[in-house]
């Protein structure tokens, strides 16, 4: 099956985000984590993870893009029981069934964005709240131009 995984091109998510998805984690849109917070109230990092970030599931973190990759039944069925639990622990879920059935949900949502892309695709997410207060995602193909090379100008470096 088909899904989504982090990539980390450099260093920026670690600036970005307040945490930083790891490369190669499974990813969801992760919407879902501000559903108790007012999007017009946030500000910094969180702002940002919540307009540009996908959910990491090993870390929690964020990641501004997501590859099309592929996994077996075993990895989906290890994954989906690992979010879960993190909904429960971490993202106030009432109980194991109600949080089985939303990760379920959830990393069905990001195989569907998977599905009709060629492994590798790259993904990037855009959330905004509409005039009636609803979250809308966009989510669009980052396409590299056929036939240029293309080769990093700039790096992010450390001072600290």
């Amino acid at each position: 099956m088909k899904v989504l995984r982090t990539i980390r091109f450099d260093a920026s998510d670690e600036h970005v985000f307040e945490q930083a998805a790891g490369p190669d984690e499974w990813a969801v849109s992760g919407a879902f984590a501000f559903w108790d917070r007012a999007p017009d109230a946030l500000t910094g990092k969180d702002k940002q993870a919540f307009a540009n970030g996908f959910l990491g599931l090993a870390s929690y973190g964020r990641s501004t893009f997501v590859a099309v990759g592929e996994a077996d039944d075993t990895a989906w069925t290890e994954t989906h029981a690992r979010f879960a639990d993190a909904l429960v622990a971490a993202f106030g879920a009432p109980d194991r069934a109600a949080a089985l059935k939303v990760a379920a949900d959830e990393m069905a949502f990001a195989a569907g964005l998977a599905a009709e892309q060629p492994v590798n695709t790259l993904l990037a997410v855009s959330r905004e709240v509409d005039d009636t207060g609803d979250v809308r995602e966009t989510y669009r193909t980052v396409v590299m131009p056929d036939g240029e090379l293309h080769t990093r100008i700039w790096d992010v470096v450390d001072d600290g």
